[in-house]
């Protein structure tokens, strides 16, 4: 992690802040309190997030976007980026694939971001949820496609559909963006009709972009509380059901999990 490049972003960032009147993120006061001269390398990275988690999508210069592309690219690459030939293939289904990491990391066409509403990323400060995450490797560039998205549709996403941007300085070429059903620990028959929707409008979007590979998160089952056995049987027969829908479309489809819980689930599902 290159430590110059993370003083310059967070001197940039706690300036910008303070000019629109501001208050800082504690990781951000934290790390200012002693100096940012005098600043770990890892508070400075955790004042960097911070920061960046609350930012409102406004316009950023050259400077700033160069040096930010530059340590997120360097550290995804320092992660070590992973490719589908990493992924292990269902022995029943070539078509799913199924891999447990840093989503962040790997270079499918697409990756699928569990969102809410807003659709700008979920502004906690340091919380570790996907679309948090996504939205920071992917950089402040990412928030303002979503902001602008928004500003042209006129009102919330509603649950189910599916929006496209780019990945930025994701390894992913896109980001597929769908809103999962808020099911609180107990589905009902609209909550898991709702996530098969978003399953086949992902995969929809991601046919019409012309892309031949996507990775599904575990949609619904952080947060929004859907219980992860059923969400994930419902996953694999909407996505299997819609490549047998769609036989001229080549597709390669992951299934990417980051618990090991989760991993346990997706196994036998896909005959591993």
């Amino acid at each position: 992690m290159d430590r110059k490049l993370l003083q310059y972003l967070v001197e940039y960032l706690v300036e910008e802040g303070k000019a629109h009147g501001c208050a800082l993120p504690p990781a951000a006061a934290d790390a200012a309190q002693g100096g940012l001269a005098s600043a770990s390398t890892e508070a400075l990275w955790l004042a960097f997030r911070s920061l960046v988690n609350v930012r409102p999508p406004w316009p950023a210069p050259g400077e700033f976007l160069a040096t930010q592309d530059e340590l997120l690219q360097g550290l995804i690459a320092e992660a070590g980026v992973a490719t589908l030939a990493d992924t292990t293939p269902s022995p029943t289904d070539p078509r799913l694939r199924l891999w447990r990491g840093d989503i962040t990391t790997l270079a499918a066409d697409a990756i699928v971001n569990a969102a809410n509403s807003g659709m700008t990323d979920c502004w906690a400060p340091l919380h570790y949820c996907i679309d948090n995450a996504i939205h920071t490797f992917a950089g402040v560039q990412l928030r303002a496609a979503c902001a602008n998205l928004m500003a042209a549709q006129g009102h919330p996403e509603p649950t189910s559909q599916a929006k496209v941007t780019d990945g930025y300085n994701l390894p992913a070429r896109y980001v597929i963006h769908t809103v999962g059903p808020i099911a609180n620990g107990r589905p009902t028959d609209t909550h898991r009709r709702q996530l098969a929707e978003c399953y086949r409008a992902c995969l929809d979007a991601t046919a019409k972009a012309g892309l031949s590979s996507i990775a599904f998160c575990c949609i619904s089952t952080g947060v929004f509380g859907f219980p992860q056995e059923e969400a994930a049987s419902i996953a694999v027969a909407t996505v299997r059901r819609w490549l047998n829908e769609h036989p001229d479309v080549p597709m390669t489809v992951v299934f990417n999990v980051f618990s090991e819980t989760d991993e346990s689930l997706y196994r036998p599902l896909l005959g591993l």
